[in-house]
Formats: structure tokens, sequence, C-alpha cells
């Protein structure tokens, strides 16, 4: 895509490219201006949270139909089954796990006793991560101005899920509980059950802080109930706000990409992928103080939606979701930027 008119200045680097993460925008805030800009160079970093959240766009019809607002998924991008230990047992024996304290004696706890084959796992995670976990979440929710949900399965993993309801309360408690009220917003935890009910039966308009593996499977499910996983942006953020990456949230489309290598018609919806790119540059914006890189952003965002909402142009898998199934129903990739690309033009003339 190529936009006439004059150049939009950017004070810093917005962004490098690695192999096939080219779907990637990734920016890093240092701690000052000598240092070298750099990348986050695994999702499953300590302190980082996954923000996911759909695109909205009106003339495409929802599959859960109550959903008016949106709904914000904060997947905890460290630990768990993302970072377990796991391996087949062979046979009969005994699974025991050691904790070694630095300066004091090995603790053993009993796990199982095998009678023959099986397999076996262990997961951690760090009170640090956790807290940063939280901090980023409220911070979240005060930001868009909606309530909070932090969904565990406590009454089974009573200590381990146990520790995130507990550390989430008490820094909601000492550092947040007055700013939710100010702004009649609320924190509350819920069983993971009871809140996924909840949510399909609700119209939306609220943020999940959830566990990583329930943010994985939770934030797919959002994403096809607005719609379309085209539909879905990811960003993740550290506490400080030094740290910020932003990419598609259905990562890569491998299938049509080799499609289009063999020079057949591909229909790959392109919208997440933008958005990868517009939110990290509304990121380096505001850390630069640029308002021309914001408003350039915000107006590609715009006009992505508008193509679909106003023309009816639109890639197949939108086309789908409207119920429609002629050909005549959807525009190629390159036909969809271009509406883009002219859609930007008009837009760009009485913004900048």
């Amino acid at each position: 895509m190529a936009t006439e008119g004059p150049k939009i200045k950017v004070k810093n680097p917005v962004v490098e490219l690695d192999g096939d993460e080219k779907h990637s925008v990734r920016t890093v805030k240092p701690t000052r201006p000598t240092l070298p800009w750099c990348l986050i160079t695994n999702i499953n970093c300590s302190g980082g949270t996954v923000f996911r959240e759909p695109i909205i766009i009106p003339r495409v019809p929802r599959l859960v139909p109550g959903w008016t607002k949106p709904i914000i998924i904060g997947r905890h991008a460290f630990g768990d089954q993302y970072r377990a230990t796991d391996r087949v047992i062979p046979g009969p024996g005994k699974l025991e796990l050691v904790y070694t304290p630095v300066n004091g004696e090995p603790e053993t706890v009993k796990v199982y006793d095998f009678q023959g084959g099986g397999v076996t796992q262990t997961q951690y995670n760090t009170d640090e991560s956790i807290q940063g976990f939280a901090h980023a979440s409220f911070q979240m929710a005060l930001l868009k101005g909606l309530p909070l949900y932090m969904s565990t399965k406590n009454t089974i993993l009573k200590k381990y899920d146990g520790r995130f309801k507990d550390i989430f309360q008490e820094i909601y408690e000492s550092t947040y509980k007055k700013d939710f009220e100010a702004k009649n917003i609320w924190y509350e935890h819920r069983l993971i059950d009871d809140m996924v009910a909840q949510m399909i039966k609700s119209e939306g308009g609220f943020v999940m802080a959830l566990k990583n593996y329930d943010g994985d499977v939770q934030s797919d499910i959002v994403a096809q109930g607005f719609g379309s996983l085209g539909l879905m942006t990811s960003t993740l953020t550290t506490p400080s706000g030094e740290a910020f990456e932003s990419e598609a949230a259905h990562g890569t489309v491998t299938r049509h990409y080799r499609e289009h290598q063999k020079g057949r018609e591909t229909s790959t919806n392109p919208i997440a992928s933008i958005f990868a790119w517009t939110r990290g540059l509304v990121q380096r914006g505001k850390l630069d103080e640029t308002p021309d890189v914001v408003a350039f952003a915000e107006e590609l965002e715009r006009a992505c939606i508008e193509v679909v909402n106003d023309e009816g142009i639109m890639t197949k898998d939108l086309a789908l979701a409207c119920g429609r199934k002629d050909r005549d129903a959807w525009v190629t990739t390159k036909e969809y930027m271009a509406a883009v690309e002219r859609r930007l033009k008009t837009n760009l003339k009485s913004r900048l």
C-alpha cells in the first residue's frame, strides 16, 4: 500500500522483522535515550500480559448476537503449561516433587505411585509475574473504563490458582480500589466455569484476566463470537508500559501464502495484521509525542472498518460470516487493500 502526500516523520525506529514473524510489530522503550532499540523475542516473558480485543464491524453478524460491547481478554503471558516440564512414565514407580530452598534442606512432596505407564507434568509461576499481570489488568480496565473479572479454578487448584486470586485481591485493595470506584467500575474474582457461562449470556463490556492457557482458548472463542478470527487485535504490554508488542491474534496464514506463491487467487483478511502495525504505530507516536503518526494509524484503522461496513467490500471470511456464499460477495486480498488505500487517502485529507 502506497499513499501520496507529505511524509510523516517518525522520531525513532518502529519495527524490526524477524524471519517469518513479518506480521508482528514490536517496540520497546529504553530506560535511557542512549540505549539501543531491541525486540521482545519471546511472548512468554515474565511480567507480560497479552490483551486481545475484538475489532467490531457492525455489518458483520456476530455468532453471539447479544455481544454488543467489546470483551477484552487479558492473557497472562508467562509460565503454567507454556513453561511446563512433561514426560512419559515408562512403567511402575514413584513420582515425587523436590523443592530445595537456597539455604535449607530439600523438601519432598509425594505426587503419585504409578502401577504402570502414564504421563506427568510440572508447571510453575512466580509472585513477581502474577503481580505484573494484576497491575497490567487493572490498568487496562481503568484505561477502557470497564469492569475487570479475574477467573481461575481455585476450587480445585487451591494453592496454585488460589495464589493468583489472593495476589489480585491484595493489589486491588491496596492500589486500585479507589480509582475503580471513582469510575463506577468494579473488580471481581469468578470461577472460570461461571465466568464462561456469564460471558456467553452477557452483552459484553468487560475485561477478563485469565491464566495463560485459559486466555489462549477464550480469546479465540471471543474472536469467533464477534464474527471472525481475523477481527481480533493482540498486544503484549509490561506493567511499566516500557515494552509493547502488537501482532495479529490469528498467527500466520501459511496456507493462503502457499496459494499466493502458486499464482492462485487468495482472499485473505488482512485487518488484524494491519491493526498489528497500527497499534505499534500508535504506541510509537505516543512515546515520541508525534501526533501525526498516531493520526495516520487511527485513520488507517478507520479505513479498514469503513471499507467493509460502509462500502460492503470484504474478504471471503467476512462475506461467509454475512451469509454470502456467491463469488461476487467477496474480493481478493489485493482488491481489498486497494479499497482501503482509497479510503485512507480520503480520510487523511480531512485529518492531517
